[in-house]
């Protein structure tokens, strides 16, 4: 039997007398499952998350890849973040290109293929010689975006990446994700509080209680919905369905204080 990708075994975590995640955590995620933490805000989804990425350390229990205990942020591990991230000294180009900067395993041809790719998927490489000051928010998270998809990352830990972008580019870029993960075989844990960008995007949602997060529920998108997800699916009956159903689970989790 193939042993568990990416292992949470009996996590805690406190930030001084502020309980995160009190009941020892325990979940097992698959290699290039696409696993979607759903909860009310400030529930612990985005801690539980940055504990994977080695920003935050659990206290008690231990976080394993492969076996070995996550250490320091290393690029097995990429990470996007809800607030953009980029480097204002370099141009958007540069930008998407410093996730690969201390590759040496694909050339400098690769390099540039890739991140003139990433910047076109993300809508970006007409600006590429541009700065980061020169344009808007939403075209900062983009490249925050391309820069990690670029750099080749195993594990892709994304938090809310899209709540900056617009409806149209937010739609294309889920449709886009969702290709790249198959074709490019990555391990995706993603954080939101949009239950239909839940459904959209996951193999499986784990929806969290409110603080101190707990697992309420576990639901298998992908044995409902199938694999494959196009625009289209978004009006079908099947998926309306199960986006009330996982707003009726989350109103719950969310507890009488929250409805």
């Amino acid at each position: 039997m193939t042993a568990p990708y990416l292992v949470f075994d009996g996590v805690t975590k406190h930030f001084g007398p502020i309980a995160v995640v009190d009941v020892p955590f325990d979940y097992r995620i698959e290699k290039n499952q696409f696993v979607v933490f759903l909860g009310p805000s400030g529930c612990g989804k985005t801690t539980l998350m940055r504990m994977i990425g080695g920003l935050d350390e659990p206290s008690g229990g231990e976080i394993r890849l492969e076996g070995a205990p996550v250490g320091p942020p290393d690029r097995r591990r990429g990470m996007v973040f809800q607030s953009y991230s980029s480097f204002p000294w370099l141009t958007v180009a540069e930008n998407v290109a410093f996730g690969m900067k201390y590759r040496s395993d694909i050339g400098e041809e690769e390099k540039l293929a890739r991140r003139d790719r990433y910047l076109d998927l993300v809508g970006l490489y007409e600006f590429s010689d541009a700065y980061p000051a020169r344009v808007s928010g939403g075209m900062r998270q983009r490249i925050a975006i391309a820069r990690t998809l670029a750099a080749g990352s195993d594990v892709l830990l994304m938090d809310e990446p899209f709540g900056a972008l617009d409806a149209q580019r937010r739609e294309g870029l889920q449709v886009q994700l969702r290709r790249i993960q198959k074709r490019d075989a990555k391990t995706i844990v993603f954080v939101t509080h949009d239950v239909e960008e839940a459904v959209f995007l996951a193999d499986k949602v784990v929806v969290f209680t409110k603080r101190p997060a707990r697992i309420a529920a576990e639901v298998d998108v992908a044995e409902r919905l199938g694999a494959d997800r196009t625009l289209e699916l978004r009006e079908s009956p099947e998926f309306f369905a199960l986006r009330n159903e996982l707003l009726h689970l989350l109103r719950e989790a969310a507890g009488d204080d929250e409805r």
